[in-house]
């Protein structure tokens, strides 16, 4: 009941200090909007915005998870809130679910707002919704932990940012948002399937457009292996840089 209470007040205490920080504002809301928007106004055609919205969704997880933890963990480095956290009678598991589960909320919130807008020009009826979701709280889940990993080597908010960017903007190219993975060229494809956001834009788009080139059971095991592994990863990282 302790380590239940001590999980939620952290949570809580995450949404309402870091969620309206102002570059959570302007990389986590303002910039997956701005785009959401320039694409779908850009798009003529129901066609296209169906073809859009997979990487629209994958965009706008990846932007929110990765600046909310940018905010979250540098702002409580610099304040040394999180050494007083690490100092409470919680395990550094239950410490880490926490600090993550804010950021992958705010993520799954972030995806639909692209599904919003898409809804005013046509029709979603043909969706696998339990696969979306299954396919959105998985990206959001990868991508936080691939953030609190960043943010873990960084100690300023702009730093955190810039390390994020060095990965973000090259997903876009390399895990099929926007341009196909086949038409990628060779070298770069095996780049592709090393990263988790390509199983979670895959899955998006198997229940969307029904375009995937794999399996859904695949990618969600892919979605899974990659979740534990950045996980136990990110745990070892903090342990060794902040504990011992």
């Amino acid at each position: 009941m302790k380590t239940l209470t001590a999980f939620w007040n952290i949570l809580i205490k995450d949404i309402r200090n870091y969620y309206l920080k102002p570059p959570n504002i302007s990389w986590g809301i303002i910039f997956p909007l701005s785009w959401t928007l320039m694409q779908i106004i850009r798009s003529t055609e129901n066609i296209d915005i169906i073809q859009l919205l997979p990487g629209l969704m994958a965009m706008s997880i990846l932007f929110g998870t990765t600046s909310m933890l940018a905010v979250t963990i540098t702002f409580e480095r610099r304040g040394r809130s999180f050494d007083r956290l690490l100092l409470a009678p919680v395990s550094l598991s239950i410490l880490v679910l926490a600090k993550i589960c804010g950021a992958v909320l705010f993520g799954c919130l972030n995806a639909f707002v692209p599904v919003i807008f898409a809804s005013f020009f046509v029709s979603l009826g043909g969706i696998n919704w339990g696969i979306l979701f299954t396919a959105v709280f998985l990206i959001a889940l990868t991508s936080t932990l691939i953030g609190l990993l960043i943010a873990v080597s960084a100690k300023e908010v702009f730093e955190a940012q810039t390390l994020s960017n060095f990965f973000r903007f090259p997903m876009l190219f390399l895990c099929g948002l926007f341009l196909p993975i086949q038409q990628l060229p060779a070298a770069l494809r095996p780049i592709s399937f090393c990263l988790p956001l390509t199983y979670g834009t895959d899955l998006l788009k198997g229940t969307i457009t029904g375009s995937s080139i794999m399996h859904s059971a695949f990618s969600i095991l892919m979605l899974l292996a990659f979740a534990a592994g950045l996980f136990l990863i990110s745990r070892r990282s903090i342990q060794k840089k902040w504990i011992l």
